[in-house]
């Protein structure tokens, strides 16, 4: 049976059974972990059925960040389901960037890992992250321009999921969804909000393949609860420019404490950083000792993801650990 430590991040029930209970720092994942803060005022009327009013506030919310037009957005439970879903509701053959996100290979049957530069065979559909994750490299707009180009002279399409793109508002290539565009666009709710447990995402691109998305997820696609949240903290202009802003600084205090216990760190995704180190596989044995947990990788064993802390007690609390050699 594989590790599960190694298949993502988050998985607390694993690293309690092998490292014990206690107060644990989970830094295995890229999700804020300064959350937005949930108004104790705002609550969902769960009684009856959400209606499509709802749906619609919250798509044209969600379209105002990100963007674009409110009818080239879709909200799905989940940026996870919206990707599986992908494969069977597009057809045709594929490529996905290697490394990356696990759930790229696995939205179309036999789709081919390419590594980055290398050419697109054909009119095969190119799924890529932006950032990616683990790398964090951050590709510019035009560069994705240039590659939506490229699968368009070719029949294909290209898809970015830019799950992690809410810090990088000016390199996001979601303004450009449209009719004429054979682009697709994922953006996750939960990683830049810091509320994964809300299952909330959102697929991008033409109103026929969305259209095709609505008759597959049905009338109430989106709970109650979602469709409140997501609406109010969309709408959050403040806290969502205050957090860009916050972000960064504290990804920076990270690569400190980082760099000063010999470790590199790379990426521009203020959410996480990647190390590689030839004692990465110890380090995570270490660390998750004293009940904090990091992401490492059964393909890449020099590598170790770590989350940003939200707080300078969290940091401090790495900072020792890694100090304790």
């Amino acid at each position: 049976m594989s590790d599960p430590l190694l298949h993502h991040g988050g998985n607390l029930t694993a690293a309690r059974a092998r490292f014990g209970e206690g107060n644990w720092l989970d830094l295995s994942t890229g999700i804020n972990a300064d959350a937005w803060p949930v108004p104790a005022a705002l609550r969902a009327d769960l009684a009856p059925l959400p209606g499509p009013a709802a749906l619609a506030t919250l798509e044209a919310a969600a379209a105002c960040c990100f963007g674009t037009a409110p009818e080239h957005v879709c909200a799905v439970p989940g940026s996870e389901m919206g990707l599986r879903l992908l494969g069977m509701l597009l057809g045709g053959r594929a490529c996905h960037l290697a490394p990356g996100y696990r759930t790229h290979g696995a939205i179309f049957a036999d789709s081919m890992a390419l590594a980055p530069d290398t050419p697109v065979p054909g009119n095969a559909t190119l799924i890529l992250a932006n950032p990616n994750n683990p790398t964090g490299t951050l590709l510019l707009r035009e560069t994705l321009e240039a590659l939506l180009a490229d699968r368009t002279a070719a029949g294909g399409w290209l898809v970015v999921d830019e799950a992690f793109a809410d810090p990088h508002p000016d390199a996001s290539i979601a303004p450009s969804a449209g009719d004429a565009r054979r682009l697709i666009v994922f953006r996750s709710f939960g990683k830049f909000f810091g509320l994964a447990g809300i299952r909330l995402g959102f697929v991008l691109g033409p109103r026929t393949l969305l259209a095709r998305y609505r008759r597959i997820l049905g009338d109430w696609p989106i709970d109650a609860t979602a469709l409140a949240i997501g609406t109010a903290a969309y709408r959050d202009t403040a806290w969502i420019e205050t957090t860009r802003i916050a972000l960064p600084q504290r990804a920076e205090a990270l690569d400190a404490v980082l760099r000063r216990h010999g470790l590199a760190p790379t990426g521009a995704s203020p959410l996480f950083r990647l190390v590689e180190h030839p004692a990465a596989p110890a380090l995570f044995e270490r660390l998750a000792k004293a009940h904090i947990l990091t992401r490492p990788f059964d393909y890449a064993p020099t590598w170790l993801r770590l989350g940003t802390p939200a707080t300078g007690e969290a940091l401090d609390r790495l900072d020792r650990a890694l100090g304790h050699g």
